[in-house]
C-alpha cells in the first residue's frame, strides 16, 4: 500500500518527467511529435459521433481460457444509421477493445461513404504497391542470375555487374555440384 508521502513524491517525479526543467515554455523545442503533412500522406483518421453508436459488452470466445470466457471484455458496436455491427476482443481490456472496435467501425463507414478515396483504401493501395515493387525487384534479380548462368550478360559499369554475377554463379555451381554428389551417394546406399 502506498502512503501519502510516497504518493506525493511519485507525483512530483511524474511532473518532472512530463515537464522537464530544462525547457522553459518560451524556448523552442528541438523534437516535435507532430508529423508535417506531405503530398502522399494519408488523410486524417475518421471519427464517429457518440450518439450514432450503441455498444454492448459481451463474453468473449476462443483461446484465452477462463479470462476470456468468464468476463464481459469483448465489445460489440452498432452504428445506428447504417446498421453496421463490429465486434472486437483483441485484448483482455474493455477500454482497449472499445477503442479498437470504434476505429474499425469508423474505417468501415468511411470506406462505405468515400470508396477509393478513404484512408483504408489508400493504406491497402500503398501496401499492394510496395508488394508489387518487391516482387518486381526479385524477378529482375533472378532473371539476371539466369542470364549470368547462360553467359548472356553483357559488361555493364566497367564489368562490375559481370564480376558480381560470376561470383554468384560460381557459388551456385558449387551448390549444384554438392547436390549432385549427395544424390549419387544416396543412389549407392
Amino acid at each position: 500500500m502506498i502512503n501519502l508521502s510516497t504518493r506525493s513524491s511519485l507525483q512530483g517525479l511524474l511532473r518532472q518527467i512530463q515537464q522537464p526543467r530544462c525547457l522553459h515554455p518560451s524556448t523552442p523545442r528541438f523534437f516535435t511529435t507532430s508529423i508535417p503533412q506531405t503530398a502522399n500522406s494519408l488523410p486524417p483518421r475518421p471519427s464517429l459521433p457518440d450518439g450514432d453508436l450503441h455498444h454492448v459488452f459481451l463474453k468473449g470466445s476462443g483461446p484465452g481460457g477462463q479470462k476470456i470466457n468468464k468476463t464481459n471484455s469483448a465489445v460489440q458496436l452498432t452504428h445506428l444509421p447504417t446498421g453496421i455491427v463490429v465486434k472486437s476482443q483483441a485484448t483482455r481490456s474493455r477500454s482497449q477493445n472499445y477503442k479498437i472496435a470504434r476505429q474499425i467501425l469508423a474505417e468501415k463507414i468511411e470506406h462505405l461513404e468515400k470508396g477509393d478515396e478513404s484512408r483504408f483504401a489508400k493504406k491497402v493501395e500503398r501496401i499492394s504497391t510496395k508488394k508489387r515493387s518487391k516482387e518486381k525487384k526479385a524477378r529482375r534479380k533472378y532473371r539476371a542470375l539466369d542470364e549470368a548462368n547462360r553467359g548472356e550478360v553483357e559488361e555493364v559499369d566497367g564489368g562490375k555487374e559481370l564480376n558480381e554475377m560470376a561470383v554468384q554463379n560460381e557459388a551456385g555451381g558449387r551448390l549444384a555440384d554438392r547436390e549432385e554428389t549427395r544424390k549419387q551417394k544416396d543412389k549407392k546406399t
